[in-house]
C-alpha cells in the first residue's frame, strides 16, 4: 500500500511524538498496568511507521506478534503480579537507573552515528533474472514464508517451546505455591509456619 507523500509527511511527526511519549510513559510510570498498555501503544506506532515505509508484511507481523502476542503476554504477567500501590507518579531515580540511562544514551548515540554514516543509496531491492533474462523482483513475503517453513522451521518451533516454558515458569513463580512435606506430622508443619 503506497501512501501519498504529503500524507506521510503529516502523519510521521504525530507517530514519532506518540512513540517518544509512549516510551517515556513505559519507563517513568510507576503503575505497571499503565506501562504495559503504553507498550502496546508503542508497538502499534511502530507498526504504523512500517506502513508508512511501504512494508505491509512487516507491519502486519508487528501487529500480530508484538501487539497481539507479546504485549498480551506482558499484560497477563502484570496481572499476576501482586504489587503495593504507591502514591508516587514517577519513580525515584537510583544509581542503577543512572547507569542504565548512561548505557542507553551511549547506545543511542552510537546507533545514530552508524545510521547517519550508512550509504542508504547503495541498498538495492533483491532481484533475480527470469528465463528470458529480464530482471524481476522477488516477492519478499513468499521468500520469508519459504525460509520460515523450510530452513528455519526447527528454530521457529524451538522458540515457541521456549516461550511456552517461560510462560509456565512465570505463572508458577507468580502464584508462589509452597510445597508441603507430607512425611512430617501436621503439628510440626504448623510449627514451621509460625516462624
Amino acid at each position: 500500500m503506497r501512501f501519498p507523500e504529503s500524507f506521510s509527511e503529516i502523519v510521521f511527526p504525530f507517530l514519532e511524538l506518540g512513540l517518544i511519549l509512549g516510551s517515556f510513559g513505559v519507563i517513568l510510570l510507576t503503575d505497571i498496568v499503565y506501562s504495559a498498555f503504553l507498550l502496546g501503544f508503542v508497538f502499534a506506532c511502530i507498526a504504523l511507521l512500517y506502513l508508512l515505509l511501504d512494508s505491509d508484511f512487516v507491519a502486519a507481523a508487528q501487529v500480530l506478534i508484538y501487539v497481539g502476542a507479546v504485549n498480551v503476554l506482558i499484560v497477563f504477567a502484570v496481572m499476576l503480579i501482586i504489587k503495593k500501590k504507591t502514591n508516587n507518579f514517577c519513580l525515584v531515580w537510583t544509581i542503577g537507573d543512572g547507569i542504565t540511562s548512561v548505557i542507553c544514551t551511549s547506545m543511542f548515540l552510537v546507533l545514530s552515528s552508524i545510521i547517519s554514516k550508512t550509504s542508504w543509496s547503495k541498498i538495492y531491492l533483491v532481484a533475480e533474472s527470469n528465463k528470458n533474462g529480464e530482471i524481476v523482483s522477488i516477492d519478499n513475503i513468499r521468500r520469508i514464508g519459504l525460509k520460515l517453513l523450510t530452513e528455519f522451521l526447527i528454530p521457529f518451533e524451538l522458540m515457541s517451546i521456549i516461550l511456552l516454558v517461560a510462560l509456565v515458569g512465570a505463572i508458577t513463580l507468580a502464584r508462589g505455591e509452597k510445597t508441603i512435606d507430607l512425611e512430617q506430622p501436621k503439628v510440626l508443619r504448623n510449627h514451621k509456619n509460625l516462624w
